[in-house]
């Protein structure tokens, strides 16, 4: 079981590598990930089964994580079309006040 888990955790760091810059939606789920991994940890090493609760805290921790991450990354796009539109309008009202 031990060496699934850590198989697995090796096999998400190297693929982890392959894409350039992460994205907020994957930060978050990394972030989730790990942070439910050790809550998991703490929790099944309480029950007597630290590899089962880190794999299922992980596993909610990455979900919850990546749910939180994508709506931050939903918010910063909506800001940035927000100023495109803003400054589209800002020329608009420059080229007409010009043409007076």
């Amino acid at each position: 079981m031990k060496r699934m888990f850590l198989f697995g955790i090796l096999a998400l760091l190297l693929s982890a590598c392959a894409g350039g810059p992460l994205t907020t939606r994957e930060k978050g789920g990394l972030i989730g990930a790990g942070a439910g991994a050790a809550v998991g940890g703490l929790i099944g090493a309480a029950t007597g089964h630290p590899a089962a609760g880190a794999l299922i805290g992980g596993g909610l921790g990455l979900g919850a994580g990546a749910l939180t991450g994508d709506h931050m990354q939903g918010a910063v796009a909506a800001e940035e079309q927000r100023q495109r539109e803003l400054e589209q309008l800002r020329r608009e009202n420059e080229r007409l006040r010009q043409e007076r």
